[in-house]
This record gives structure tokens, C-alpha cells and sequence, in this order.
């Protein structure tokens, strides 16, 4: 009996839609990490991106749990001297939900090439719509 590699060439790749309403921010994003990763699957391997599409719906109704919306701050860097940004999730979440949980996702993916190419299958709406209709996604 022989264990059989994947390779990019017998990757099949799924959609996934994933209603993050009324969830917890890190558990959604973490379902979708998996995910794209392709974790869920029985050929996982991680020298292979095998993972599949997942379409993040309702970002904006995403919870974060106890005090997080307040105290928890984004940061970032513009490069330059005395250029350190800072952002509340509260604030966040209300102007750009979707960078909240792509900034979520992000961190969950390994920060590789594999990771920056299964981020570029993750699609995030604010709301219920989404124009992936002719893909066939499936509920999760």
C-alpha cells in the first residue's frame, strides 16, 4: 500500500460560505483558516496549498467577546519616524468590518508564500450579499 502526495495538478477546490452573524470575530476566522488551509481534508499537506474558497458573510454583525471591543487596538506602521497608527476595534469594526476580520484570518494563515496565496481566496461582505452565486457555495 502506497501514501499518495498531493500536488498542485489533483487539488480540487471548493467554495464555502461562512455567516459570521452573531459569532465570536476569532472563531469565525479561524474556521476559515482551516479552510483555506485545507485542513478539513483527508489529503492535507503542508508543503501543498490545497485549500479551498471561503466566502466571509455579515462581518459587520461579528461579536467580539468581554471588553475586547474596547481595549483591543490595532497597530501598524507606516515605515517613517513617529509613524505608529493605532486604531480601537470599536471604531474598527463599525467604519471596516471587513479589515477587522480579514486582519483576523491573517493572522490565523501561515505567514508564507502558501499562506499570502490562500488569502487571496478569501473573500469578506459586510453584508448577506455576495456575487459568488455562479460558484455553487456551500452553507457552513
Amino acid at each position: 500500500m502506497s501514501t499518495t502526495m498531493p500536488n498542485a495538478q489533483n487539488i480540487t477546490r471548493k467554495w464555502y460560505v461562512i455567516d459570521a452573524a452573531d459569532k465570536p470575530l476569532g472563531r469565525t476566522a479561524a474556521k476559515a483558516a482551516d479552510l483555506l488551509r485545507g485542513k478539513h481534508k483527508p489529503t492535507f499537506a503542508p508543503h501543498v496549498d490545497c485549500g479551498d474558497h471561503v466566502i466571509i458573510i455579515n462581518a459587520e454583525k461579528a461579536v467580539l467577546t468581554g471588553k475586547k471591543l474596547v481595549q483591543k487596538v490595532h497597530y501598524h506602521h507606516s515605515g517613517w519616524i513617529g509613524g505608529m497608527k493605532a486604531i480601537r476595534y470599536d471604531k474598527l469594526m463599525k467604519e471596516n468590518p471587513e479589515k477587522a476580520m480579514m486582519l483576523a484570518v491573517k493572522g490565523m494563515v501561515p505567514d508564507t508564500t502558501i499562506g499570502r496565496q490562500a488569502l487571496t481566496r478569501c473573500r469578506i461582505y459586510r453584508g448577506s450579499e455576495h456575487n459568488h452565486a455562479a460558484q455553487k457555495p456551500e452553507q457552513l
